[in-house]
């Protein structure tokens, strides 16, 4: 249940609190479900997804299910704009320090969604356009999120998306994905070993205390961002996350 404000408006919480839990839902939710959720009366539910339809925040489905709607998209893509556009400085110190392109991703459903870059000046380089859609399991940053989810979200995660595997080295199972995951917890980042494209390594970091799942992360051919390119890069992606933390939560 989503935690209430001090001095906040009852009807917008709640309004909120029906959104976030379509969203926590995988985007497709019963009324019978969102019920079982929350503590908020049944008619109260009904009432606030009836206003959210008709503003077309949320959508009925032909199998009565709820869904988020498509108004919400342009907030979403004004919001990653303005996270971009705040999180640019940052990527560009990691740039001129590590020489490396790097790039900011938030979660968006079950894909992440790249919010900025900051480009290497190198000619060749690993190249991710802003606004593309990416799975989890097998990019940097997407590994970085699912570290931060419990098993059994990241199991039905991949139980809707499948996992496919776009190189030899890409991971294909759960259990394997799994293993992975605990090793990036215990070590507090993720690599991508040329899992989204063969030559190309990346390290990750999600970003911590974020209003909304972010990761960041820096990428390049892998005879250039090697095992001791990556001692130098977790650093430097510690302290741009925490930086970027601090302006998401600025004010």
């Amino acid at each position: 249940m989503a935690t209430k404000s001090p001095g906040g408006v009852q009807s917008v919480e709640r309004v909120f609190e029906i959104l976030e839990l379509i969203t926590d839902t995988g985007g497709e939710v019963t009324l019978s479900e969102l019920a079982a959720s929350t503590a908020l009366p049944l008619p109260t539910i009904h009432r606030l997804l009836r206003t959210l339809v008709s503003l077309g925040y949320a959508r009925q489905l032909p199998n009565r299910q709820y869904s988020l709607g498509p108004r919400l998209i342009r907030l979403g893509e004004q919001a990653n704009r303005q996270l971009g556009t705040l999180a640019l400085p940052e990527l560009r110190r990691l740039v001129t320090t590590l020489g490396e392109s790097a790039n900011l991703a938030t979660l968006d459903g079950d894909q992440v969604v790249y919010v900025a870059q900051a480009p290497s000046a190198h000619s060749m380089r690993m190249f991710t356009e802003v606004g593309r859609r990416a799975p989890l399991h097998n990019t940097g940053v997407g590994k970085a999120l699912l570290a931060d989810l419990p098993d059994d979200e990241v199991r039905a995660i991949v139980a809707r998306t499948g996992m496919p595997t776009p190189t030899e080295f890409s991971i294909g199972t759960p259990e394997a994905l799994l293993d992975e995951l605990a090793l990036i917890r215990e070590r507090g980042y993720s690599i991508d070993e040329q899992e989204q494209e063969v030559g190309v390594r990346c390290y990750a970091m999600a970003v911590p205390g974020t209003p909304v799942p972010t990761a960041v992360s820096v990428s390049g051919p892998v005879s250039r961002v090697t095992e001791e390119f990556g001692t130098r890069a977790v650093p430097m992606l510690r302290e741009v996350g925490a930086a970027i933390a601090v302006g998401m939560n600025a004010g």
